[in-house]
């Protein structure tokens, strides 16, 4: 029987720390809880954000039995289950592990696949990239040298609509064209089969690891390695056998994220308020093909009906662009964090329409989104600062309102 490894401490940031790391990453997982002040917490993750419909009923179980009755979604389409009790880990691993959602705890860590969730459902992009997901996931989890990498190490695979291009991936695969991708790590990007994709991308993780090893600086993501050290990615493609070239278009621009409501004849979009879901409504996204967390700390439901919308407006979820809600989130904050300095969530406020909005309780801005957004900072005192302006805890709805419209 799997057991959890005792929780990690936080390590605290030092802004004049040496380049060279002299500790492990700690970043959580399912086996290995974090300890926070709201109890353990522990990550899973789900590549390509997927969940069977037996995933959802055994998640949300989860979250009922051992945690808060919460589920987080995080910036990367996975899922996060806090308030956990101290010796939880007899009772979570198997529950994890019955349901698929722990296929290799010396891999669990480093499955960090984002895949555009609305791949193959909508008649946009070039390839159905959850297929890649996959593979690359079975890939990954069958090579015991892969369990080096760091939780932090992230795979991207965007099927060419460019909604998770901007994602900040260590490997970037993008379909180009039905029978060709681009890989990019780095600054530097090759077009390879489509049918090589997902191995290609392994590869260049591999070639990352050997560059960093030979650094000797601790990196645990492709940004940290030090100048001299770039991994030559056609090589590394050379010696796994696949054949490369340089990429001659460049990769898709950053695209908006699918916005909440249908998405073709038989998919929806919603979104968590404030990124997080209850047990009640994550089991209301049933019954689906799938359930697809997403980067935008919402849910693909595939395989329904998009009349069940308004349903699932009454259960609490975003279903509609328009919402004052939609493009708003927050860290945990108070009291689950003791390093915020405020109760963001029940500080946060709907706005109009315009730039993502994150409440952090600290400056470590813990999920914050990606791109340009409206940055609400809790200070000590009680205030914020709005985009770097002192606001009265009082004047948020409008000084909020106003920059996610004039930015």
């Amino acid at each position: 029987m799997l057991a959890a490894m005792p929780p990690t401490p936080s390590p605290t940031p030092d802004p004049g720390a040496p380049r060279v790391r002299d500790r492990g990453d700690a970043c959580p997982g399912a086996l290995r809880l974090h300890s926070a002040d709201d109890g353990l917490l522990a990550r899973l993750r789900l590549p390509g954000g997927r969940l069977t419909p037996r995933q959802v009923e055994a998640l949300a179980d989860a979250a009922e039995t051992l945690g808060d009755g919460r589920i987080s979604v995080t910036s990367r389409g996975n899922a996060e289950l806090r308030g956990l009790a101290e010796g939880c880990g007899a009772e979570l691993a198997p529950l994890l592990t019955e349901a698929g959602l722990l296929p290799s705890p010396t891999h669990e860590r480093v499955r960090n696949i984002v895949a555009s969730p609305a791949a193959g459902l909508d008649g946009l992009g070039h390839a159905d990239v959850q297929l890649w997901a996959r593979e690359l996931d079975e890939r990954l989890c069958a090579a015991p040298w892969a369990a080096a990498l760091s939780g932090r190490f992230l795979f991207v695979l965007d099927d060419g609509r460019g909604d998770v291009t901007g994602l900040g991936g260590d490997v970037t695969l993008v379909a180009a064209a039905p029978d060709a991708a681009l890989l990019r790590l780095g600054g530097r990007t090759v077009r390879v089969a489509a049918a090589d994709a997902p191995r290609a991308a392994l590869a260049a993780a591999r070639a990352f690891l050997s560059a960093a090893r030979e650094a000797g600086t601790g990196a645990w993501r492709v940004r940290e390695l030090p100048e001299g050290h770039d991994v030559d990615v056609r090589e590394a493609l050379a010696r796994a056998g696949i054949a490369a070239e340089d990429g001659r278009e460049p990769v898709p621009p950053r695209a908006a994220p699918p916005a909440p409501g249908p998405l073709g004849a038989s998919a929806l979009h919603v979104l968590a308020p404030l990124g997080r879901l209850t047990a009640a409504q994550l089991r209301a996204l049933l019954p689906a093909g799938e359930v697809r967390l997403t980067p935008w700390r919402g849910a693909v439901v595939t395989g329904t009906d998009p009349g069940r919308l308004p349903a699932l407006e009454a259960h609490g979820l975003i279903t509609r662009p328009g919402s004052p809600w939609a493009g708003v989130s927050a860290c945990t904050g108070r009291p689950g964090c003791a390093k915020s300095l405020a109760d963001v969530r029940a500080d946060a406020v709907p706005g109009s329409p315009g730039l993502p909005v994150h409440y952090s309780g600290c400056e470590r801005r813990c999920g914050r989104p990606h791109g340009d957004w409206i940055d609400v900072l809790a200070v000590p005192g009680g205030g914020y600062l709005v985009n770097g302006a002192p606001t009265p805890r009082t004047s948020l709805p409008e000084a909020v309102a106003t920059a996610r419209t004039t930015r």
